[in-house]
Order: C-alpha cells, then sequence, then structure tokens
C-alpha cells in the first residue's frame, strides 16, 4: 500500500514515515499543500494522511480541491484541534477519518490500513490490456492467440504491472510488492525481469505495450 503524508513538522513526519515503513507501507512525504495535487497528478496513492495546519495551503482547502476534481483517495486528517466542530468541519469537507494531535503511532497504523482496505477496490481475476490477458486463475497469459511462457516470478511482475497499467511502476513499488522487499538489495534483478517480460510480450509484436520511463519506472502503455 502506497501512503502519501503531509505534513510539515519534520519531527512528526519523520516519526509518522518511520512508523509506515516499519509496516511494509511506501511513503511518500510532501510538507507543503500546494504540493499534494501537482504530485497526485502523476502518482496515485491508496491512503493520503493530511495534516490541516500547512503552509502555503492548509490541509482542508487542499482536501476540499481534490473532492472537487473528483478525486476519492481515502483521506485521514491530522489536526492539533479535536473538538466536535473541528472534526465535523474535516468531515464535511470530505475527509474519510479524524486523528487529533497528539496520536499514537500504532493508532493512526491502524486508521491507515482501514482506510487502504475501504479504497482497495476488488482484484479481478482476468486482466486485459490491448490485445494482452492474463487470468490470475488459470496463471496463463496471451498476447493475442500467443501462450506467453512465463515463470512464477515472471508471471506476478506482469500481474503487477497489467493491475497498475497507465501508472509509472518505481523500482521501489516492484521490490516490495513482486518481491516482498522493504528495501534495496543493490542488484539489477528488477531490470532483469523487466527485460524478460519485454521479450516475450512485446517481442514480434508491431505494437509495444511495456515502457520504460527514464529515471521514473516502468509501466504499461501503448507505443508504437
Amino acid at each position: 500500500m502506497r501512503v502519501l503524508v503531509v505534513e510539515d513538522e519534520k519531527k512528526t513526519a519523520a516519526f509518522i514515515r518511520s512508523a509506515l515503513r516499519g509496516e511494509d507501507f511506501i511513503v511518500d512525504l510532501l510538507s507543503n499543500g500546494d504540493e499534494v495535487i501537482p504530485f497526485l497528478g502523476h502518482q496515485s496513492v491508496d491512503v493520503i494522511v493530511l495534516d490541516i495546519m500547512l503552509p502555503k495551503q492548509d490541509g482542508l482547502s487542499v482536501l476540499r480541491a481534490l473532492r472537487k476534481i473528483k478525486n476519492t483517495t481515502p483521506v485521514l486528517l491530522l489536526s492539533a484541534r479535536g473538538g466536535i466542530e473541528d472534526r465535523v468541519e474535516g468531515l464535511d469537507a470530505g475527509a474519510d477519518d479524524y486523528l487529533p494531535k497528539p496520536f499514537g503511532l500504532s493508532e493512526l497504523i491502524a486508521r491507515v490500513r482501514v482506510l487502504g482496505r475501504r479504497g482497495t477496490p476488488r482484484q479481478v481475476s482476468e486482466l486485459r490490456f490491448s490485445d494482452l490477458t492474463l487470468n490470475a486463475i488459470t496463471r496463463t497469459a496471451f498476447r493475442g492467440e500467443k501462450l506467453l511462457d512465463l515463470s512464477p516470478r515472471e508471471f506476478l511482475l506482469l500481474e503487477f504491472l497489467m493491475r497498475n497499467s497507465g501508472r509509472i511502476c518505481d523500482r521501489g513499488m516492484i521490490l516490495q510488492q513482486v518481491w516482498g522487499y522493504s528495501f534495496d538489495p543493490g542488484t539489477n534483478i528488477v531490470e532483469v525481469y523487466i527485460r524478460r517480460i519485454r521479450d516475450k510480450v512485446d517481442e514480434g509484436f508491431p505494437v509495444r505495450l511495456l515502457q520504460t520511463v527514464r529515471g521514473m519506472g516502468y509501466v504499461m502503455r501503448i507505443e508504437l
């Protein structure tokens, strides 16, 4: 699960990031309110932990702007103001949950988990992207009429990329979701498997589906 934490108090932000990473979440960190919407324009997340008191654009304004553009990512608001009126204002602005400061990190983690489950759609067993199909039950994949000969790890990687088609998946995401690593092992294992997948998915076809976005990661999208 990928969590965006928007908190300008450096010590609090560091504590939250460390606690969430300790639970194997991928954590992105921002300190200014006006950075949130531009960030979400190129990176989707599963949950947003959003402080209300932020520089440049306060959390409630950010939240209202997100809901105005139909962004439905679950949001957990953080605030030093924990009165009933403050909570109601936050929930009315579109928050999914509200946690007053000071809070326990274990409670924050539990609330993030709940919101992540709420925001996760039911995964379908058959995936399609262009003429590429994958069945997670039969563990088969086809490009057109061609059956792809995939190892178990190659299948997991292709499934992850297809479930995130159109979304740039960076090295850290792939290592965590496909290999279960919460750290970078310092090898080129991702690049090796991407090359194997590309050879099997795109070789011999006029339309390439697996793209490399230099300096960012990999994405399933159509390119001639």
